[in-house]
């Protein structure tokens, strides 16, 4: 396989979005790939414009260099946290990749497999929060939906060890 590929991570900036992260990084990507970070928010009212415009399509590719400050991603309603950005930034530096966020607002099981194809992803690394079978039953799981309704493939990073 050569060329550049785009590697996806779903993440939310929790601990299992992180871990899933620090796998593809370690595991996946390498030399000329992108990272694309893909977030999905909550659906709401969001009063201007420019998030009125984005909400069936999703943020523009947002580059690392923007989303590392805190003022640019306001009008996002997004605030990484340092450990994710110290992943990425060191990341595209040691391994010479391009990242970039794009964030989507709405189910997060639907917007991930929107997500995959609307950019277009090559592959998705998803973290799992290791729910029981109960729970996962009647709360659902992100990471099984996805990975049942995916057109390309998925790596699921469990939470625990």
């Amino acid at each position: 396989m050569g060329g550049c590929r785009r590697v996806g991570v779903a993440v939310d900036f929790s601990p299992c979005s992180r871990k899933a992260l620090q796998w593809a990084v370690d595991n996946l990507v390498r030399k000329g790939d992108h990272l694309i970070l893909v977030s999905v928010r909550p659906e709401g009212y969001y009063e201007t414009g420019e998030m009125q415009l984005w909400e069936t399509t999703g943020s523009p590719l947002i580059p690392l260099s923007d989303f590392s400050k805190a003022d640019n991603m306001k009008k996002y309603q997004v605030s990484p946290d340092p450990e994710t950005l110290d992943i990425v930034s060191t990341a595209s530096n040691q391994k010479e990749i391009v990242v970039v966020m794009k964030i989507f607002w709405g189910d997060a099981r639907e917007k991930l497999c929107e997500a995959i194809d609307g950019i277009p992803l090559d592959c998705l690394v998803i973290g799992n929060r290791g729910l029981g079978k109960i729970k996962r039953a009647l709360m659902g799981s992100v990471s099984n939906f996805v990975v049942n309704n995916s057109t390309c493939p998925v790596t699921v990073v469990k939470s625990h060890d």
